[in-house]
């Protein structure tokens, strides 16, 4: 189980908005078969394309925040940093598989780089919370940035570098740059666009609408209203 507890979060300094607790509704396999996570590579790109993964907390909020970002042509919400046989919801939420909740983002580097979509990925969750955001807690709820190049290595430790000598954040940045192991594992069915599917469920009004709103607010050149294609 999840309680959520929402603070928006700005890359012009931490804003800590109203705080409110709603638990995240419980799955189990006896409700909810598992999906068999077969898709473990990149998906096929075209030129141009170029794919990112990013774990920031839930994915359900993570995903709808990119579905919005301009130039983003698909998202998906899933696994990274464990082994494939623990790639199921309800292993990787004991906190005990190395599993992070991610998301892979596909997107067209003609309308928007790898640096922009850091630049989301930090304006929208909080990177200074070691193994948790808000309340939800444990290792799978890390923030982290898996890189799938050198050169994103490079682009993500030296944009945080920027954000630390700027002293952007209260606290020390925590998020981990680590390449992909194991590869990137697709959640359940169940969990893909979530957000998308139950806007009106209380978990997604608490915590992931505000952030699309703090990503159209804060950020407008990338923002769109509509969804990626």
């Amino acid at each position: 189980m999840r309680t959520a507890l929402f603070g928006a979060t700005s890359l012009l300094g931490m804003t800590v908005g109203a705080f409110a607790f709603v638990a995240r509704p419980m799955f189990s396999s006896m409700t909810h078969p598992a999906a068999p996570n077969a898709v473990v590579d990149a998906p096929r790109v075209g030129a141009g394309q170029e794919t990112a993964v990013f774990a920031g907390g839930c994915f359900w909020g993570m995903q709808l925040v990119f579905e919005h970002v301009k130039g983003v042509t698909g998202v998906t919400a899933g696994y990274a940093g464990g082994e494939k046989n623990t790639a199921t919801y309800e292993q990787v939420e004991t906190g005990q598989t190395g599993h992070a909740e991610s998301v892979r983002i596909t997107f067209d580097t003609s309308v928007v780089t790898y640096k922009q979509l850091l630049q989301v990925f930090f304006t929208v969750h909080d990177p200074t919370e070691l193994n948790r955001q808000g309340p939800d807690t444990g290792t799978q709820y890390r923030s982290s940035i898996f890189y799938l190049t050198p050169e994103q290595k490079q682009i993500a430790e030296s944009y945080i570098a920027q954000l630390d000598k700027e002293k952007t954040f209260d606290a020390p940045i925590v998020t981990q740059v680590v390449p992909l192991p194991k590869g990137f594992f697709p959640a359940e069915k169940y969990h893909q666009e979530y957000a998308i599917h139950h806007p009106d469920q209380p978990y997604i009004v608490i915590n992931d609408l505000p952030k699309v709103s703090t990503l159209r607010q804060q950020l407008p050149a990338l923002y769109r209203d509509n969804l990626h294609p």
